[in-house]
């Protein structure tokens, strides 16, 4: 599932964004075309609620028999606001939503957890709910394999969740603990999502899938006619990039960067507290990806990085 930046510049890039999407065919991965507007790539929390209600209503309007699926997401440390936030999900049409656990009052234990994502799926009670699970960031250190069971007894709109850490114990857990479930364990880590598909993940969001997406589909291909050895080499092709980057220091600016690169769209600058990519890394990166032939788009366009 394609994991979107926010163009900052003004809405006029939504169309062009969303084309990309709908004609990215090896861009994306599972079938169909599924746009997730979640925390941390899309700057969600750095946006006021008025400004997130914005960017979900482009999304729905411009994407509205284009996009198989568009989930929302409506963390926000105030309930209220994520109670908002999933009612203007449910009014605009979106396929589903997902939250975020609050992370300064954070929950500790897992009933005060489900007690807040309860109120925050009753606000939108028609909608499909997804828990994202980030605890790096979140700093809620709560098992998703505890958060998992019997979950959906207390909010019966559960369909799965996005599990972005790297215990694949507790990953192997949610699964194997809940096979008769038909939950989605979609993984967010994208540089070992070949071994979270070996724990049984259904499906993977993530950021690199807007331009690594190509490698990714020859790597699900390969893994799903039992072509280890090939899906394996995939990966390792794909970690290759992802290890070079991180040493430059590789975060969300520098994704934007990356996709104004390879879109030709200008994504803009993030906000602050976040600094623009520098010139330097984006031709460090763009040099890496020509030379690791892993783009999902034919050519790379300087856009108007100096905006990013």
């Amino acid at each position: 599932l394609h994991k979107a930046n926010s163009p900052w510049i003004s809405l006029e890039p939504w169309p062009s964004h969303i084309r990309l999407v709908e004609l990215g065919e090896e861009s994306l991965i599972l079938a169909g075309f599924d746009v997730n507007l979640w925390p941390l790539t899309g700057e969600g929390l750095s946006l006021s609620i008025s400004e997130r209600c914005q960017v979900a209503e482009e999304w729905v309007t411009k994407g509205r028999n284009k996009l198989d699926q568009i989930v929302i997401h409506v963390g926000a440390l105030s309930l209220k606001e994520s109670q908002e936030l999933a009612q203007h999900a449910a009014k605009i049409g979106a396929d589903g939503i997902a939250v975020i656990a609050p992370f300064f009052l954070k929950p500790w234990n897992k009933d005060n957890l489900i007690n807040f994502l309860k109120e925050v799926a009753a606000a939108a009670p028609a909608l499909p709910f997804y828990y994202y699970h980030i605890p790096a960031l979140t700093g809620v250190k709560i098992r998703a394999e505890e958060l998992l069971d019997g979950i959906q007894d207390k909010i019966p709109t559960f369909q799965g969740l996005k599990f972005s850490d790297t215990d694949l114990l507790d990953f192997g857990q949610c699964v194997d603990q809940n096979h008769q479930r038909q939950f989605a364990f979609l993984f967010g880590v994208d540089e070992q999502l070949l071994s979270a598909l070996v724990m049984g993940a259904t499906g993977a969001v993530g950021s690199t899938y807007n331009y690594l997406g190509r490698k990714t589909n020859q790597m699900l291909e390969a893994f799903e006619r039992k072509d280890f050895s090939s899906a394996l080499n995939h990966q390792f092709c794909i970690q290759r990039f992802i290890n070079f980057v991180v040493k430059l220091g590789f975060g969300v600016s520098q994704t934007k960067a990356i996709m104004t690169l390879v879109s030709g769209i200008p994504m803009g600058p993030p906000r602050l507290p976040l600094q623009k990519a520098s010139r330097e890394f984006t031709d460090n990166a763009k040099a890496k990806l020509k030379s690791l032939d892993v783009l999902s788009f034919t050519d790379l366009k300087d856009g108007n990085l100096e905006a990013c």
